[in-house]
Parts: structure tokens; C-alpha cells; sequence
């Protein structure tokens, strides 16, 4: 019995050991199940993506930048493609042991890596830098055979962009670089940041930068099939990019490059304008600079060579660089006497030379009298006394309330970024620029000088040919503007930027005539006659000469007492044809001298260009760029005959405009 009890017992637990087994492989099963369920089920989709991105990759294309064209269809800015060295710094982990073999394989030049560790500072570490731009084929094989030793270090496949002529117009077509921490910042503001996705570049300057996104175009997407390893081994889907529009720029090249040459090694600006629509025919500023060094990243000893020359070669003098206009403002002071009725065209007044007000005297050529003066003739002869005491008739106030509008002091709106205003003083303004209460009051003695171009005035170059242009236009003002059409990459289909309305300013019809038939006077018996003699047509025009530095009121100004730098501005403001003008300009040559000499001369080439497709013979360019020229000397060449390319610099390579 007792054997039979303890069998009862055995197989009780047994049972029962069965029993909590079978429990708990039935809730193991059913665990499983629910676990296949909830993944097959209520995850496929979420799973099935995961899945999908192990196995795929999305790739950005970059696209292909826009080109920039001149008016007449000459390539300005293009691209072309190569092959970069590059390094991720967080994937290596001895820097520079790493450049050190790398330049055993290919050529690394101290400006690699000073512009390598110029980018780094700029970059996040686990960005891909470039050490060499621009390999050979060479090179890119001998370092392919070498890859497995280098992790973290690539070869790559980029679109580079080139500015062909190198320094001519640097200053108007800007230049493209890397896209530093701000500009992420504001792409990522403006919701762009998946369009710049791949994209290292961005325009810095200029039309490069001004139209940035007519010029960048959309960036497409590729979905490739990767290995284990993540390299791509087959595209399954793809977007292709669109390339960015071409840019279509108003100026004439072949002028800007005429320009550039007269000015030799002079420093200083000239705009030329159509007075009609306001395109810019030249927009100049000497010096220059290579937009080609900063594609790649400029390297320390090039940037700090350019930014601390006391030529300021990245000054868009043009556009920043602020004068005082000096005899240039006359006929804008004698229209504004005819306007609000301060004076007439016939008032006359007696130059003896000088002018005292307030016990100061205040000069004029030099204490030699032009006897007495009309309006007409104090254009022509230009009469400081004349100005001197029509600016103490006018007041600042009334001075500035007309002179704004013809955008003196004024920012014109042109179609490129980093526009100055320059001054135009009124009491106002001089409350506001000075803290001290004896400062901010206005003197009457501190408006004499205003009304011949100097004191507290100054303007930039582009403002001086804007007013030009109004004259020229008999009172219809323009806005400036660089860019006057775009085209699309894909169609080739041309679009017009259309101008912004004009404005009349109101003057009455025989208030310009007197100004311009007075500025023409200038060109046939004034200060300009001898720089026009022989002209093929009529213009008109007035010269300046500004000072730099303000001289004693007992002193006498002499050059060669003052340093380069504190010499006088040479200045010349013009249009022609007289009779319907097709073009207005202003131009600086800073520190110069006179204006008749070292100014005019540069403005009747342009025009001898414009009108009459006529080029200065080279021993007529050579005397201008020394300020020995008045009318050109020896035979014109024609515009047509002069050869394009320039001298010395090759045609550029065939651009790169659609992937």
C-alpha cells in the first residue's frame, strides 16, 4: 500500500510538472506570436522602412551653378569639373603625419594647407575638407592605389566655378565660397536647407551673391542600393537636379576691360549708365582682385595680402568708396537755384578770386578773379565764388531737400548688395552723427563750402552718374540696375528683368536746358575743351578736383608737400550725345590732381567707344594711364578690330551647363 501511495504521489507531480510545462511553452508560443503579430502587423510599415534604409541610400545632386553672361553673351563666370583630395578630420587620427604621406603620393603645397587649416577653423570636424583641388589623372591614380592606407581620406568628383578673365569686373560678378556657420544659419531660417543639401557653396559677393537663387537652380535626389559596406551598388530612383538660370549682366566686358586698362595703376572708379533705362554699361574699381582665389578657400598669406594692402583692392570703390564731389555738384546747385527760385539764369555775380564770410576767406583759383559771372559761365569757367555764396543764399536744409531726391546721400537700390549713402548734411543730420551738444549744432560758415562740392559732402561714384543721368534724361530718374535678363539652363527661354518704374522729378523743361547747354559749354571752351577737341560729337560735361585732406585756411595747396594718399581727388561727370544722350558717367581717380587731366581723358575714351566703336591707339592708353593725354593721340583703332580674348589670357574652357 505504502509503495502504492508513493507511486500515486510520483505521478501526481509529475503530472503536474507536465501541466506547468505545457503552461509555459503555451505562453511562450504566445508570447511569440503576439511578438510576430505586433512586428508583421502593427509595425510592417515602420519595419519595412527601416529595412528599406539599410539596404538604400539618398543622395542630394548638386546642381550646376548659372552662368554669368555680359550683354553681348560673353561668359563672365562658368564652371568646370575636377577632382578634389579631401580629408574628414574627425576619421584620421594623426593629421598631420596623414598630410605628410598624402604629400609623398601627390603634390601638397604649403597654400594647401595653410588654406586647409583655414577651412578646418571654419568647419565642423567631421565635414569633408579639400587638401588639393584639381588633380591630374596621375595623381588620382597613384592615390587610388594607395586609398587603403589613408581612412578618412577621399578622392572626389566636384563642379568647380571659374571666372575667366580673372580680375576684370571682380567687383561686379563677385565671387563664390564655402558656406560658413552664419550663412547655414540663414539658409536654415528661410527653409532652404534641403536644397543646399551637398551643396559646399554659396555666393559671397556681387551678382554671385545678390542672385543667389536664380543662380544656384534645385538640387535632385538619388536613391541607390547599398552593400553591407555602404557602398552604392546600384541606383534605383532618381530626381535629376536643375541647374541654375543663367545670368544676364547689362554691362559691355570689352568697355569695363578699356576702362580697367586706362586707369592703369591708378586707384579710383568710374559707372557708366544708360540715362534711358538705367542699365550699367561699366562699373569699375581699381584696383582689383582674382575672384578665382576664393573658390577653393583662400589661404592666410593671400587673404591678409589683400585685406590689409593699403590699395584696398577689395573695395568696391564704386559702390563703397565715398568723395566729395567737388566742382562736379555745380550744375546740381545751379539747377537747384533755378527750381525753388533762388537765383535766375541771368543773375550775375563778380568773382574777384575770393569770397569772406564770418571773417574766413573762403578761395577761389587761387585768389585770380573770372570778373563777373552768369550761371552759364560759372558752369563753363567754374566759379567757386559763384557756388560760395548761392550755397549761403539756399541754406543746407533747402540744399538737401533737393539734392535727395536726385540720390545724393542716398542708397540708388542697385541690383547688388553693400551699397554706402555717403553723407548729405542738414542740421538734422548732424544732430544725430554727433554726440556733443557744440557739435551738433550747424554753423553758417560750414554751408559756404558745401555748394562747391565739399565740407561734409560725400557720395559714391554710383550715386554722381544717377544725378548725371537725371540731367541727361531731362528729369526722368532711373534705378540703377546690373542684371537685365535670365535664362533658363534646360529651355534656353530668356526672361527680362523688368526695370522698376521711373520717376519724373518734376523739372520744368528750361531749367535742364540752361544746365545742359551750360555743360556742354564746358567740353568746347570750358575746362574739358582740349580733352574733347576733335570729337566726332557733342557732350557735355564738368570737371572736379576734391580735396583728400582739408587744407589751412592761410595755406596754399602744393602737391609735393602732401603724401600720394593726401592728394586731391581728380573727378569728371558727363553725358553724350548732347542732343539725345545714350550714355551718362562718373569717374574718380583718386589722388590724382586735376580732373581735366587725369579724369576727362578716361570719359572721352569711353564715349570715343560708345558712340563711335572707336579703341585708343597703345600709345594713346599708355599716356592716358599716366594722366598725359587730353584728345587721343595717334590713329583710333576699331572697337570691332581689337582682338577677344584680351592679350595674354587664354579663351575660357567649354562650361559645364546641365549635368
Amino acid at each position: 500500500m505504502t509503495e502504492l501511495r508513493n507511486v500515486e504521489a510520483d505521478l501526481s507531480r509529475f503530472r503536474l510538472r507536465v501541466l506547468v510545462a505545457s503552461i509555459v511553452v503555451l505562453l511562450a508560443f504566445g508570447l511569440l506570436i503576439a511578438r510576430l503579430v505586433y512586428l508583421q502587423v502593427v509595425r510592417h510599415e515602420d519595419l519595412d522602412a527601416q529595412a528599406e534604409g539599410n539596404r538604400t541610400a539618398i543622395v542630394p545632386i548638386v546642381p550646376n551653378r548659372g552662368l554669368i553672361l555680359d550683354r553681348n553673351g560673353i561668359v563672365l563666370a562658368t564652371n568646370y569639373s575636377a577632382y578634389t583630395l579631401e580629408i574628414t578630420p574627425s576619421r584620421v587620427r594623426d593629421l598631420d603625419a596623414t598630410i605628410d604621406e598624402l604629400s609623398q603620393i601627390v603634390d601638397i603645397h604649403p597654400r594647401d594647407k595653410r588654406r586647409f587649416r583655414k577651412l578646418m577653423e571654419e568647419s565642423k570636424s567631421f565635414e569633408s575638407l579639400p587638401i588639393r583641388t584639381r588633380l591630374t589623372d596621375a595623381e588620382v591614380a597613384r592615390f587610388a592605389a594607395q586609398r587603403y592606407r589613408f581612412p578618412g581620406v577621399d578622392i572626389k568628383a566636384r563642379l568647380f566655378r571659374n571666372y575667366p578673365w580673372g580680375e576684370l569686373a571682380s567687383h561686379v560678378v563677385g565671387y563664390i565660397g564655402r558656406i560658413n556657420r552664419a550663412e547655414k544659419e540663414r539658409i536654415e531660417e528661410v527653409d532652404e536647407a534641403g536644397n543646399y543639401r551637398g551643396t559646399e557653396y554659396i555666393g559671397k559677393l556681387g551678382v554671385e551673391q545678390a542672385f543667389e537663387e536664380q543662380l544656384h537652380g534645385t538640387t535632385g535626389v538619388e536613391q541607390v542600393e547599398t552593400s553591407a559596406g555602404g557602398r552604392a551598388v546600384r541606383k534605383l530612383h532618381s530626381t535629376p537636379p536643375t541647374p541654375g538660370n543663367t545670368v544676364v549682366l547689362s554691362v559691355d566686358i570689352k568697355l569695363q576691360k578699356l576702362v580697367e586698362d586706362l586707369f592703369g595703376d591708378r586707384r579710383g572708379a568710374l559707372v557708366a549708365l544708360d540715362p534711358r533705362t538705367g542699365e550699367v554699361l561699366a562699373f569699375v574699381s581699381k584696383p582689383t582682385f582674382d575672384p578665382n582665389l576664393f573658390v577653393d578657400g583662400i589661404d592666410s598669406e593671400s587673404w591678409q595680402m589683400l585685406n590689409e594692402s593699403i590699395e584696398k583692392p577689395l573695395l568696391n570703390r564704386a559702390l563703397r568708396g565715398t568723395y566729395p564731389p567737388g566742382s562736379t555738384y555745380k550744375p546740381f546747385m545751379a539747377l537747384a537755384a533755378l527750381q525753388t527760385g533762388k537765383r535766375s539764369a541771368t543773375t550775375v555775380i563778380n568773382d574777384s578770386g575770393s569770397w569772406n564770410f564770418g571773417g574766413h576767406v573762403f578761395r577761389s583759383h587761387g585768389d585770380h578773379g573770372l570778373g563777373p559771372v552768369d550761371m552759364h559761365q560759372s558752369i563753363v569757367k567754374s566759379s567757386n565764388v559763384y557756388y560760395y555764396t548761392l550755397a549761403n543764399e539756399m541754406g543746407v536744409d533747402l540744399m538737401h531737400d533737393f539734392m535727395k531726391p536726385l540720390g545724393f546721400g542716398q542708397i540708388t537700390g542697385i541690383d547688388i548688395q553693400g551699397e554706402l549713402r555717403g553723407v548729405l548734411p542738414s542740421q538734422e543730420w548732424k544732430r544725430n552723427a554727433y554726440k556733443r551738444p557744440e557739435q551738433k549744432k550747424w554753423y553758417a560758415g560750414e554751408t559756404i563750402s558745401l555748394g562747391i562740392g565739399q565740407g561734409y559732402n560725400t557720395f559714391t561714384m554710383l550715386q554722381l552718374a544717377q544725378a548725371t543721368a537725371i540731367v541727361a534724361n531731362n528729369g526722368i530718374k532711373h534705378r540703377p540696375r546690373l542684371v537685365i535678363a535670365t535664362q533658363d539652363a534646360a529651355s534656353g527661354a530668356r526672361s527680362p528683368v523688368a526695370p522698376p518704374e521711373p520717376q519724373d522729378l518734376g523739372y520744368k523743361p528750361e531749367h535742364v536746358a540752361v544746365i545742359r547747354k551750360a555743360l556742354v559749354g564746358v567740353t568746347q571752351e570750358g575746362t574739358s575743351a582740349r580733352v574733347f577737341a576733335g570729337a566726332g560729337y557733342l557732350s557735355g560735361g564738368k570737371t572736379g578736383t576734391a580735396q583728400a585732406v582739408t587744407i589751412g585756411q592761410k595755406d596754399k595747396y602744393n602737391a609735393s608737400k602732401l603724401e600720394e594718399h593726401q592728394r586731391d581727388h581728380a573727378l569728371y561727370m558727363a553725358f553724350a550725345p548732347a542732343e539725345a544722350p545714350t550714355i551718362a558717367l562718373a569717374v574718380v581717380v583718386e589722388n590724382a590732381g586735376f580732373g581735366a587731366a587725369h579724369a576727362a581723358p578716361i570719359a572721352r575714351r569711353v564715349f570715343d567707344y560708345w558712340l563711335l566703336s572707336q579703341y585708343p591707339s597703345e600709345e594713346d592708353l599708355a599716356a592716358v594711364q599716366k594722366g598725359l593725354a587730353a584728345a587721343p593721340l595717334g590713329k583710333p583703332r576699331q572697337a570691332a578690330e581689337v582682338s577677344w580674348p584680351p592679350a595674354g589670357q587664354p579663351a575660357p574652357s567649354t562650361p559645364v551647363t546641365s549635368p
